[in-house]
């Protein structure tokens, strides 16, 4: 560790182009991690919200949300220690100064997945909705009326509530029977008890052992990996950071090589000293591992920095779980970069390195 310490400091500008290629390529890891994990809240905030175990769908629904079409009667044929029936329309919402698509929740208000209302009141008139607090930074706030395409009915924002957003939009919560006359219209006042159309019932424990002829159970996880989209974003930026861990390690190995055979003359010194080629080795690993955790260290302050001065707009939200595991395989991809270094000086002889 001194031999490797004590040439860094003695060949600063060498070694910091290493340390700043390191700290660019972590930069952009934690980002897309960051990126990554935000796109997935886009998606899925409100399902977590739910804290449920599974959803039931109609079997013909492709385990798509919005392709299922069944009866709100249905939810007493389902077994579970708590059950809501959850009805859905993707719509656009003007309150007269700014527009925004909105997914449209029609719920009961006594059931599980009502949402907890951080600012305002909940619903409680005819169509009256409690709103993501994501639309206060779209220009919506308590007591807007909404026109909505599709319809004629108003509806007017009562309450906000936190983490609610749905395939990217943010959602709208209102009492199930008024969500049916939005979808049906005039012809929803013929409906009787138990006969809304919802798209799915939602369940919060229970073994889920028995499911009605028609329906479909999936686990909340398998149902957010069905959204339109989801797995494919999610897969496309897990595969842009792995590529960037070999990229890492292929620049390392590289910087690290181009020293070690300008160094071979002195390596064979060295040898020819006693050193034995355990230690040389153990020095190039060692200075590797300094250079990189510095440099990894000073890009996550830098993307933590940048995440302050963000736009809204921008998904990203920092899981500093992953960045922390995400820094730790940077850095030992830079280790196993300098092995490459490391073979190179075993493979020294000192009478030709110091003749040559």
């Amino acid at each position: 560790m001194f031999l490797a310490w004590r040439e860094i400091k003695q060949n600063k500008l060498r070694f910091a182009l290493i340390t700043a290629v390191l700290m660019l390529v972590s930069f952009l890891v934690f980002f897309l991690s960051g990126l990554a994990s935000g796109l997935a809240g886009l998606n899925r905030e409100a399902v977590d919200k739910w804290d449920a175990d599974s959803i039931y769908l109609t079997e013909e629904s492709d385990k798509s949300l919005i392709q299922s079409m069944m009866t709100a009667e249905k939810a007493d044929e389902v077994k579970g220690d708590k059950t809501a029936v959850l009805a859905e329309l993707n719509l656009i919402a003007d309150n007269g100064e700014a527009k925004n698509g909105v997914a449209l929740f029609g719920i009961r208000p006594d059931e599980f997945i009502m949402p907890k209302v951080t600012e305002g009141k909940p619903f409680q008139d005819e169509f009256e909705v409690v709103a993501s607090d994501y639309l206060k930074d779209e220009g919506f706030s308590v007591g807007d009326e909404l026109s909505l395409s599709s319809t004629d009915e108003k509806l007017t924002i009562t309450g906000f509530t936190d983490s609610a957003r749905f395939n990217a939009a943010p959602v709208l919560y209102m009492d199930l029977g008024d969500f049916q006359k939005v979808r049906f219209g005039p012809a929803a006042d013929q409906m009787g008890e138990g006969e809304e159309a919802v798209n799915a019932i939602v369940v919060k424990g229970g073994s889920g052992e028995t499911v009605p002829d028609e329906l479909e159970r999936i686990d909340s996880e398998t149902f957010i990996e069905n959204l339109p989209g989801y797995t494919e974003q999610s897969l496309t930026l897990t595969l842009m950071i792995y590529f960037l861990f070999v990229i890492s390690a292929a620049v390392v190995a590289i910087f690290l090589y181009v020293l070690t055979v300008q160094k071979i003359g002195m390596f064979g010194v060295m040898k020819a000293q006693g050193i034995s080629s355990g230690y040389l080795a153990w020095s190039v690993i060692a200075q590797t591992f300094i250079l990189a955790v510095i440099g990894v260290l000073i890009g996550f302050v830098l993307t933590v920095g940048t995440g302050q001065f963000l736009p809204n707009a921008v998904p990203v939200t920092f899981d500093y779980g992953m960045m922390a595991i995400y820094g730790a395989v940077l850095v030992a991809v830079a280790v196993l970069g300098a092995l490459v270094s490391v073979w190179t000086i075993v493979k020294i002889d000192p009478l030709e390195a110091i003749s040559g």
